[in-house]
């Protein structure tokens, strides 16, 4: 594949693969199924807002990841990840909410195509986007496969930064300052929360001279008054 924008250099996603490969092989798996979007990224760069449907990364010992999901973000996926475009597989739409096939249905055939009908295989079971019929549909049609849970594998090896990342973060702590210093700027009584929540957007997506910003992983809190007593309020 040619080269294309990566978010971190080749090296980077090299020794995170490296680092969740000895954790693969220390907990006694084959391989690994994974499908939250945090780490989904962080092993292949993969950063689409596809994650409603059904979508993951199998990381092997052997090769490089394989990016499984809807073929319509196959498309996205080649723009952004380092693997080669042999490593991105899409399934059809006729799979998408379907009464009659699921998805996994598409993933598992193409681990049996790989000869992992009979691996033993990790899964991020206790996460948001892996449902009970999804598990249930992977168990039902690799059923030599043996699995187990590996939920929060992958994310064990993120908890020490590298250079690159702190890096990054310095750059998302400075997008921060930049959204309080406008609400201390802006914030009055009276004020509508809603125009609070456009200037905090705006400082945060504008970002500063030296590179853009983005949008934030939750949407700004503003409780005020006995909404203040309560949580998550947006």
């Amino acid at each position: 594949m040619p080269d294309i924008e990566l978010t971190f250099s080749r090296s980077e996603y090299a020794d995170r693969l490296s680092k969740t490969r000895i954790a693969i092989q220390a907990a006694g798996l084959d391989a690994l199924i994974v499908v939250d979007p945090s780490n989904m990224a962080w092993l292949t760069g993969y950063d689409g807002w596809s994650f409603y449907v059904h979508q993951g990364v199998v990381v092997t010992l052997d090769d490089e990841p394989l990016w499984w999901g809807r073929r319509m973000d196959a498309a996205g996926a080649a723009r952004i990840v380092y693997m080669r475009e042999s490593q991105i597989l899409g399934y059809h739409d006729d799979y998408v909410q379907s009464t009659e096939r699921h998805p996994m249905q598409d993933l598992a055939a193409e681990l049996h195509s790989r000869g992992m009908a009979r691996h033993n295989i990790g899964v991020e079971m206790d996460n948001y986007y892996f449902s009970a019929a999804a598990w249930e549909t992977l168990k039902r049609t690799l059923p030599n496969a043996k699995f187990s849970d590996a939920t929060a594998l992958v994310n064990w090896q993120r908890v020490i930064k590298s250079a690159a990342e702190i890096a990054l973060m310095h750059k998302a702590a400075t997008l921060v300052e930049l959204m309080h210093a406008k609400i201390r700027e802006q914030f009055r009584p009276g004020l509508r929360k809603n125009d609070l929540v456009a200037e905090i957007y705006a400082s945060a997506i504008r970002g500063t001279e030296d590179f853009g910003g983005d949008y934030p992983a939750i949407v700004p809190l503003l409780p005020t008054g006995k909404d203040a007593a309560a949580a998550h309020l947006t």
